[in-house]
């Protein structure tokens, strides 16, 4: 399966910045030649301000420096690193490459990055084989997760095998050159986002698993959560992907510096291979090669399918992504159902109780491992405590009258929390957390019915520009706002000009100046990223490029009919659909399936295991032909000329429906005035679109 679409576009592109072709994003990357030396890639970008370097400084005196149990954890039980820094993908190009981030290790304090992420993209350099303890084996810095060896009494139990096949290969290869050749026999998938089941083929043969050589093991409801959780705005969400984890901006001080979690995400081929073991009990226990497990099923929390896994003879404890290094995103900034920040308290407060009073060890598929039953603990309740108190205390604050628009302003962490580095909000923020708990239980509105059906921006922000007197006044204010370090009152009267005239360079460069600043001292690689993105294609416009065809067998094929039926509604053009209406069976006879097809009222609609009599159209086709219909493969077209799709009736309805689908463009402007680009590769009128990337 070729690169995730989002990654492959950002390959493609050669950014010209600084005069110099730059390839950014996901694995294939050439590091910014100037990023040693500190000098900033972009020819209108600016260096850190006085104000900056101030709030830099604040930042290094009021954090717990000297707390340096992380660095000892992160290199303990070291074993070996390779020679190589780059992994390479099968189709060519970088998949991965560490080497990119090594400036971070020169020792420097980079004004252009808070000094908390900072220090945990140090901690993220992790790279080669470790033991976490005998039996139990982890290769970081492989790609965005990491990949543990759980070590049977014939072979490897992999847990979470990363996003990309070339990468789960080259750490599968690595352990057996250090540790001796060893077969897998068995894979757990943690949770159904993508950076711990896509590298899956780079470790087991699919044709193992189906007879049953090779476990795979999935929580309950992995394979409809991994699939579906992002189709239907999968085109939105993988544009806002350009943002949150920043893949058109060169690995820099002044660029991508990490992403909380780990560095980056490899790009090379994502696979799927369906479980053939589904862990379905809250508490489950099972023995695979002499190995005892205890899983917890954790739905709700950082997935909506994930678990955690107890070894009981180990006393480890393997926490999945519900406690890493970081607290999570509550609302992840690329989109997503906003998660459940009480529920992943009480899972984590459960396993606290189930297994962390004797817990030694305790391991995740992302950061490094806590040893010592008092460490564990200490991290198990703070990320819990942190997680309820985020809950409780914004909806204590909601339930006073502080609204969506103010709770990131008043909500404050516990300072005994602030003070432990092992509940920062690096992958979240505790300003769009907070929003997002509000939003989960109250929605957008903040009650004020000003807001309730707003003028949209582009056109409240003539109205604001007029008041305040046209562009001149408003550049001029923004320009001393701007030089008093005063950012966010900046942004607001800028955003307004940009949106009002949206080819006003001057305008868009000095907002581009002004997220750059307020990027720089963002905590979280997530906010930071979407700041200096926005800087980026304010200052130089969405890059051109073709993205490559990226669809590939596994996620189109498990994808339901009745899911690609769901999108085709989504796809459907309402305007130009007014005042048709037909109804179509549709039946797939090798797997039994049978819907109708229905188009009234503009709108398109569809019903599993039923059949309309009143039918204009029957459609005959077995699920492995239209198969390749979702894939692109073959037209449904030339499936009907073939004679594998029989189409019985009035043939307009199916003439009708093709010319009333579009295909979303990827290349849709963020930020006005940055010039949307036609960024996506031409499709097939049925293919299936890229579904959204979900690695977090």
């Amino acid at each position: 399966m070729k690169n995730i679409r989002i990654m492959s576009l950002a390959l493609s592109l050669g950014l010209l910045i600084g005069g110099a072709a730059i390839a950014a994003g996901g694995g294939d990357v050439k590091t910014d030649p100037n990023a040693m030396e500190g000098k900033h890639f972009d020819t209108k970008g600016k260096l850190p301000s006085k104000y900056t370097v101030e709030a830099q400084q604040h930042q290094r005196s009021i954090l717990p420096f000297e707390d340096k149990r992380d660095f000892e954890e992160q290199k303990k039980g070291f074993i070996a690193a390779p020679k190589y820094k780059q992994i390479m993908a099968e189709a060519g190009n970088v998949a991965w490459d560490m080497g990119s981030y090594e400036w971070l290790l020169q020792g420097k304090d980079f004004d252009s990055i808070h000094p908390s992420l900072q220090r945990q993209a140090i901690l993220n350099m992790n790279y080669g084989l470790y033991e976490v303890i005998p039996g139990i084996y982890q290769v970081r810095g492989y790609d965005l997760a990491n990949i543990s060896f759980i070590k049977g009494d014939t072979g490897w139990i992999v847990f979470d095998p990363l996003t990309a096949k070339e990468t789960a290969a080259a750490a599968l290869k690595f352990i057996n050159e250090q540790l001796g050749e060893r077969p897998v026999v068995a894979v757990v998938y943690s949770h159904s986002h993508a950076d711990h089941f896509g590298g899956v083929r780079g470790v087991v043969d699919e044709a193992d698993v189906r007879s049953g050589k090779v476990k795979v093991i999935a929580p309950v409801g992995f394979m409809d959560h991994a699939v579906a959780e992002n189709i239907y705005a999968g085109n939105a969400m993988n544009r806002r992907m350009f943002f949150q984890y920043g893949v058109l901006l060169p690995r820099s001080p002044f660029g991508h510096v990490d992403q909380a979690i780990g560095k980056n995400t490899a790009a090379g081929n994502l696979g799927l291979i369906p479980p053939n073991v589904i862990i379905k009990d809250d508490i489950q226990e099972m023995t695979v090669d002499g190995v005892r497990m205890v899983f917890q099923n954790t739905p709700g929390t950082e997935a909506p399918a994930e678990m955690n896994t107890w070894f009981p003879d180990k006393k480890a404890f393997w926490a999945a992504e519900n406690i890493t290094g970081t607290i999570h995103n509550i609302y992840t900034l690329r989109g997503a159902l906003v998660r459940d920040a009480l529920e992943w308290s009480k899972q984590i407060n459960k396993a606290l109780y189930l297994f962390g009073k004797d817990a030694e060890v305790m391991f995740a598929s992302h950061s490094w491992p806590r040893w010592g039953n008092d460490r564990v603990q200490e991290v198990m309740r703070a990320q819990r405590d942190t997680y309820a108190n985020l809950n409780n205390g914004v909806l204590h604050l909601a339930n006073q009258g502080v609204t969506i628009n103010q709770i990131h302003n008043v909500y404050k962490v516990p300072e005994s929390l602030q003070k432990q580095w092992a509940v920062r909000s690096y992958h979240g923020s505790v300003e769009h957390n907070s929003r997002a708990v509000i939003n989960r239980y109250l929605g957008y509105w903040d009650g004020n019915p000003a807001t309730l059906i707003p003028l949209s921006p582009e056109d409240s922000a003539p109205l604001y520009v007029e008041m305040m007197g046209g562009a001149k006044p408003i550049i001029a204010k923004g320009r001393e706002l701007y030089e008093s370090g005063k950012y966010r009152l900046a942004q607001e009267i800028l955003n307004k000009l940009v949106y009002a005239e949206p080819k006003n360079t001057e305008a868009k460069d000095l907002l581009a100046d002004v997220f750059e600043q307020i990027g720089y001292q963002q905590e979280s690689p997530s906010v930071r990223n979407s700041f200096l993105a926005a800087a980026y294609e304010l200052r130089n416009g969405i890059p051109t490029g073709a993205s490559p065809k990226s669809s590939g067998p596994d996620m189109i094929r498990a994808m339901t009919t009745s899911l690609w039926l769901d999108f085709l509604s989504v796809r459907l053009d309402s305007a130009k659909a007014e005042g048709k209406q037909f109804k179509i069976n549709l039946i797939t006879p090798d797997n039994d399936e049978k819907f109708v097809v229905e188009l009234s009222n503009a709108t398109l609609t569809s019903i599993e295991g039923f059949q309309a009599d009143d039918a204009d159209l029957t459609i005959t086709i077995d699920r492995e032909d239209l198969l390749q219909t979702m894939m692109g493969a073959v037209s449904f077209d030339d499936q009907i000329k073939s004679g594998k799709a029989v189409l019985k009736g009035d043939r307009k309805p199916y003439d009708e429906l093709k010319t009333l689908l579009v295909h979303f463009d990827l290349g849709f402007e963020m930020m006005p005035g940055t010039a949307a680009k036609h960024l996506s590769p031409e499709m097939r009128t049925f293919q299936q679109e890229e579904p959204g990337a979900s690695w977090d």
